[in-house]
Formats: structure tokens, C-alpha cells, sequence
């Protein structure tokens, strides 16, 4: 292919635009080259906008001096049907014998007065680049930082969403990525977990949480380094922002407590991401390959009778002691809602008297109902024995210091007052406390 050197004129647009360009994709990270291919493409346009001309034309700029040169291209036809886009053989090879049919012949046209479109051109480019390669870095940071915990400064309120920054990128948080009840002031730190990451044309839109039951997890693996080196796996959660959570833990490693690790010396792990929650109650129960135990620590800490499981339909019938059923129950069904989703079962729940007095325990009397009763020594160690948990005298004590007391259920002046008032007397009580959703987290 060759140029015809009798035709030549060239453009250029100064060492001083070299530079600044190579200054650029060097602290910012942007490709040199792809700077060039837009610029010379940009310049195309402007040619044709320009000079109005129909020929295929091509830019190129030089790398080292930032000389411009235009060419129009012809390609070498058998038959000319366009003499703006095509050139017999004889003529091409009149500029060089080596030319064969189907090769691209160019031809320098560089218009006159061509530099100052190249100059503005190129900064455009420049700047578009510039503000494009922002936003990839930034998009590049924070998708890294997806299903992370990441700490972020209340900026401002808008509407009912806050806005935080992160840094060099703004984070949305949504009404309901909200904990109820929660408000933050100018200037607050809080953790936030990242739910997603997206590019758009004003940079990345960064999408964050405080309700999500991950950052309950994430922020035990910042706390906590058993869970950070997977020494202790968290296996389920089940939470209600701004509540209570439930999460059980299992030790890989023989010898560690997986529960003790979680809560820490005198609370002292788990003080600080209830600190970081406003408040927010932590129940850590050890995790069970068994169902029974499993249902029945995940209930703590109330005491546990009998569990009685059917794997058919994932139900599992429980019943505790007369006096503990509201705490079983939980605030408005609560606890043993947290602890269906914790689970993976459906628990329905009664207390001993009952369950005699209406047969609970024989629905469940065939070949696929496993029962097995407790005498709770396991999860009595860390909860307690509840016997008096409403006046805080029982050995509840140390259970009370981290997660509360209870309300009072089982005097009846809380709201869990009377097994009737959340479940009602049909045999499909527990679907008021349940809802649709009994899936574990």
C-alpha cells in the first residue's frame, strides 16, 4: 500500500498535546492507544461534518509528535462504478506496481486550517476520556466491594433516603434497606452492607444496606477472628432489623467453642456489633446436625420438653413447660419465628398441660415422626435455667446481659400475654405467627 508523497500536507498539533496525553494516561490509568483510536475517529467525523466529503477517509495521528494526516481511501476496482471510492489497477500501480486488485489505496487530503479542529477534537477526547476512566476506576473499587461491609459518612437526607459518602463515590441507602426507627445526623459513621454495584453514565450507583442479615455475618467475621479464618462457620441467620437476630455457629476445629468465641470475653465481640446495630439483640445458638437439639437450642432460651419432627413436611411439633411458653413464643411471636427461619422448619408449640389435655403429640404418631426429649444441659450451660427469668434471679442471669429479659411474657403485663392472642385454638395456629415465609435465611 502506498501514499502518494506529492500530495502531502500535514497538521500538527504540538509536542505540548503529546504530553499532556501521555501525562494523563499515566495517572489516571487510561489506555494511551484507545486515546489515540478516539481521537482519530472523532476527527473523522469532524471531517466529514466539516468539509462535507463522501470519499472514505482515515486519520491518523502520530504518536511522538502529534503530526495529523488525512487520507482518502480508494479501492482498486476491476470496473469503476465511483471514482470517489474506487481507482483502476493501471492507476494504482502507476503510484505503485506492487498494488493488486482489492487493495486500498490513500491518498493524502488534509484540508488547510485542519490543525484547529484536531486541537479541539483532541481535548474533547481528552476530557471525555478523562471523565470515563473516573468512573471505571471508581465502578472497578466498589464492585470488588460487593456483599461487603464497608463504613460510610451520613451526608445528607434526601427525601426518605439517605445518602452516604464512601469516599470518592456516594452510596444510596433506601427507605427499605432502613432499620425502622433508625435516624442518623450529619457526619454519623455507620457500617453499611454493599447489595449492589452498577455503571451508569454519572459513575457508579452503589446501593447499601442496613437490614440485610449478611452484615450481621460480615461484621462477626470483622469481630470475631475464629469466623474470619473459618475456624467457626456461621451456618444460618434469621433476623429482624432492629430486633433480634438468631445465628447458629459451628466449630471446625476441636477444642473451640464456637458460641464462646462468637460472644467473646465478658461479651465483649458481641457488645460491639450490638453497639453497631443501636441495640439490636444477638442470640447465638451452636449448631446441630441433629433437628431436635437444633430446634430446641435455636428456642432459647426457653426450656424444651419434647420435639417431635416430621421430615415430610419439614413440621416439627415442640412442647415446654407451663410457664415458659410465652417466653417460647416470644414478642409477638417472634422467637419462635426467628427460630422456624433459623431452622429450615415450621415449629408449632405448646405448653405440657395443653399438649396432654389435646392430644398435640398424636398427630405426629406414625412411621415418619421422630420424638426426643431433653434435659436442656447443653444450652443451660450458656442460657441458663430459666426458672425465673421475669424477676432476673434464675441462673437466666448471664443470658439476660447480652439479649434481654423477656419482656416479662410469663407474667402476663408484656404483650406475649395468653397463648391465645398469637395463636389462636385452630389447628393451624402457627400460620399467624409464620406468615408465608418459615424459609431459613
Amino acid at each position: 500500500m502506498a501514499v502518494r508523497k506529492s500530495e502531502k500536507q500535514t497538521v500538527n498539533t504540538g509536542a505540548e498535546l503529546i504530553e499532556a496525553l501521555n501525562q494523563i494516561a499515566k495517572e489516571k490509568g487510561i489506555d494511551r492507544e484507545l486515546v489515540f483510536e478516539t481521537i482519530e475517529a472523532s476527527l473523522v467525523s469532524a471531517c466529514r461534518k466539516n468539509f462535507g466529503t463522501s470519499q472514505n477517509i482515515k486519520v491518523i495521528m502520530n504518536r511522538e509528535n502529534g503530526e495529523v494526516n488525512v487520507y482518502a481511501q480508494k479501492t482498486i476496482a476491476e470496473t469503476v462504478t465511483d471514482s470517489f471510492l474506487e481507482m483502476t489497477l493501471e492507476q494504482a500501480r502507476e503510484i505503485n506496481p506492487a498494488y493488486n486488485l482489492g487493495d486500498v489505496v490513500d491518498f493524502i487530503v488534509t484540508p488547510k486550517n485542519f490543525g484547529r479542529i484536531a486541537a479541539m477534537a483532541a481535548k474533547q477526547v481528552v476530557v471525555q476520556k478523562f471523565k470515563e476512566a473516573e468512573r471505571n476506576n471508581l465502578f472497578n473499587e466498589f464492585i470488588t466491594k460487593e456483599r461487603e461491609v464497608v463504613t460510610g459518612i451520613i451526608q445528607r437526607k434526601d427525601k426518605k433516603n439517605y445518602i452516604l459518602t464512601l469516599g470518592k463515590a456516594d452510596a444510596l441507602l433506601l427507605p427499605s434497606e432502613q432499620v425502622p426507627g433508625e435516624e442518623f445526623v450529619f457526619g454519623t459513621r455507620i457500617k453499611v452492607y454493599v447489595t449492589e454495584v452498577k455503571q451508569t453514565t454519572k459513575g457508579p450507583q452503589i446501593n447499601v444496606s442496613r437490614t440485610h442479615p449478611e452484615l450481621v455475618k460480615r461484621l462477626f467475621e470483622q469481630e470475631v477472628p475464629e469466623v474470619h479464618d473459618g475456624t467457626v462457620e456461621i451456618k444460618s441467620i434469621s433476623r429482624e432489623a432492629g430486633s433480634r437476630t438468631k445465628i447458629s455457629v459451628l466449630s471446625k476445629r476441636e477444642g473451640v467453642d464456637p458460641v464462646g468465641a462468637c460472644v467473646g470475653p465478658g461479651g465483649q465481640r458481641v457488645n460491639i456489633i450490638v453497639a453497631e446495630l443501636r441495640g439490636e439483640k444477638i442470640d447465638i445458638i451452636k449448631y446441630n446436625p441433629d433437628a431436635h437439639e437444633y430446634i430446641a437450642a435455636a428456642l432459647a432460651p426457653s426450656k424444651v420438653v419434647t420435639v417431635i419432627t416430621n421430615e415430610n413436611d419439614m413440621t416439627a411439633k415442640v412442647v415446654v413447660p407451663d410457664h415458659q411458653l410465652s417466653l417460647a413464643i416470644g414478642k409477638e411471636g417472634q422467637n419462635v419465628r426467628l427460630a422456624a427461619r433459623l431452622t429450615g422448619w415450621r415449629i408449632d408449640i405448646k405448653n405440657e398441660t395443653s399438649a396432654k389435655n389435646s392430644g398435640f403429640l398424636n398427630i405426629y404418631e406414625d412411621e415418619d415422626a421422630e420424638e426426643e426429649e431433653y434435659d436442656n444441659a447443653d444450652y443451660e450451660e450458656f442460657y441458663g435455667d430459666g426458672e425465673n427469668v421475669e424477676d432476673g434471679t434464675g441462673e437466666n442471669a448471664g443470658y439476660e446481659e447480652f439479649y434481654g429479659d423477656g419482656e416479662n411474657e410469663e407474667d402476663g403485663t408484656g404483650d406475649n400475654a395468653g397463648y391465645e392472642e398469637f395463636y389462636g385454638g385452630g389447628e393451624n395456629e402457627y400460620d399467624e405467627i409464620y406468615g408465608e415465609e418459615t424459609e431459613s435465611e
